[in-house]
């Protein structure tokens, strides 16, 4: 692995990402078109572990983070190059710093189309389609009641939603749970007084993020993302799924319709396992945090 990329004059070295000035970082992702704020950058560098792309005098030509869960798995994302330094290869050596950091790990991102040709030649495999849901919600279609209670948690209920969570996402992730917890809004939906489901909500770029959202079925992801909603009419709202059918038609409904798509890969184990009965993750955390 080099330990520098040079693009045309000049050469790029990694740094740590915490090193950098958090709006070198929210410019690197305006010019590329990401909403991203620097409050969103601060979560990531909280959660994660990430390098950048500078040169000689420190100026930012790219990132990309990594974020562990458990001993062996990691989700990678934030991979951000500008154009220029895209067309000389930056993408790839940081892709490669990525790998040699993460040697051992299982791994699995959420691809652009751009950078999918990418990542198919440094070894990783399609399992799925992620559909971006958003739009501006005014009306929530009125729903059956839901087969449970439903309220709002607080953050000192997160061990028992960790231990929800982890068939659902292949893997203990209780620590980014927490931290998510912090800065968002969680809603349990419990049965017999046992949690059966959860979602969060948070501030992200110019509106706000409904992940992750986690259930045993459609109508309880639903009814979770109704909670939610209720609490958002006439603002900008995202949602990332993997989902088709009821669950994908309700945000439909909702006013939150398909505006791109990405792809789930993995490289080493594959990532989803779903298992009839057992939690689903129906909204990502992120498409960084997956």
């Amino acid at each position: 692995m080099a330990k520098s990329v040079r693009v045309k004059s000049f050469e790029l070295f990694p740094q740590d990402i915490c090193e950098v000035d958090i709006q070198s970082l929210h410019a690197l992702s305006l010019g590329v078109g990401w909403p991203h704020r620097p409050a969103d950058w601060e979560l990531f560098r909280r959660a994660g572990q990430g390098i950048v792309a500078v040169d000689g005098i420190g100026r930012v030509f790219g990132s990309a983070m990594w974020f562990p869960h458990g001993e062996d798995f990691a989700t990678v994302g934030l991979v951000i190059t500008t154009p220029r330094a895209q067309a000389n290869g930056a993408g790839r050596w940081l892709m490669e710093q990525v790998l040699t950091r993460c040697d051992g790990r299982h791994l699995s991102l959420n691809s652009t189309r751009a950078a999918y040709p990418l990542y198919i030649s440094l070894g990783f495999e399609v399992e799925a389609t992620v559909f971006l849901h958003d739009g501006i919600t005014l009306e929530i279609p009125t729903l059956p009641a839901a087969d449970g209670v439903l309220s709002e948690l607080s953050t000192d209920g997160i061990e028992e939603l960790a231990a929800f969570d982890a068939p659902a996402f292949g893997t203990e992730r209780g620590k980014l749970l927490s931290l998510l917890s912090e800065v968002a809004v969680t809603c349990v939906l419990k049965r017999n007084d046992v949690v059966v489901g959860y979602a969060m909500r948070r501030k992200f770029g110019s509106g706000h993020v409904i992940g992750p959202i986690v259930a045993l079925n459609d109508a309880d992801a639903v009814q979770l993302t109704a909670w939610h909603l209720k609490s958002l009419s006439g603002k900008q709202t995202r949602i990332d799924t993997r989902e088709k059918g009821a669950f994908s038609d309700f945000l439909t409904t909702c006013r939150l319709n398909i505006s791109e798509t990405t792809t789930t890969m993995s490289k080493g184990r594959r990532f989803l396992n779903r298992a009839e009965n057992k939690p689903w993750i129906y909204g990502l955390a992120g498409h960084a945090l997956s």
